[in-house]
């Protein structure tokens, strides 16, 4: 805890935020049908929200079919519709306690609907990461008023704080510029 402020757990939890931010982008597809498409999804169960995984069985049998496998009856609509709701552009068909999805060709349209939603991820990523420099920020300027540090230190804590913060948010769009040019690929 130098300067007033844990620099490393302050890049560890940028890191977290781009780790999460690339698991979610792994989710949009490119092609073919990937169990990890769905991951994304959270689902309105039991009063909250779950991601599909802990209410249902995902998986893609063929290259271009996700099946869902439900295990509570009562879940089958409300993961219908998390699905149909989750920006993906897929229309998943009821099967008992089971969702087949189809994966719809990517056609020009459907490659920048993908896109827009990877622009998304990305904006949210981004703004976790503003987050983790306004909460050291005001840790700094909170250990400042109280005499812990000097204000040199802070300062100089705080211009480290923004470069990685600025660093983080360069990781961001070059994983982003990447995933474009995969979906937008014929």
């Amino acid at each position: 805890m130098a300067d007033g402020i844990d620099l490393k757990d302050v890049e560890k939890r940028m890191e977290t935020s781009l780790a999460s931010f690339t698991k979610d982008l792994g989710g949009l597809r490119t092609g073919r049908a990937s169990a990890s498409l769905l991951d994304p999804v959270m689902v309105d169960a039991y009063g909250q929200k779950m991601p599909i995984n802990q209410v249902a069985n995902v998986g893609a049998p063929e290259p271009k079919l996700i099946t869902v496998q439900i295990w509570d009856k009562s879940m089958v609509g409300p993961v219908e519709k998390a699905v149909r709701e989750a920006g993906l552009g897929l229309n998943p068909v009821v099967d008992g306690q089971n969702l087949r999805i189809p994966m719809p060709d990517l056609n020009e349209e459907r490659r920048r609907d993908l896109v827009k939603v990877a622009k998304t991820y990305a904006e949210d990523a981004k703004v976790t990461i503003r987050h983790v420099r306004r909460d050291a920020m005001e840790t700094l300027k909170k250990a400042e008023k109280d005499k812990e540090i000097g204000q040199d230190e802070a300062r100089g804590s705080s211009e480290k704080v923004q470069k990685m913060t600025d660093d983080k948010v360069n990781e961001v769009d070059k994983v982003l510029a990447t995933k474009e040019g995969e979906i937008m690929q014929v």
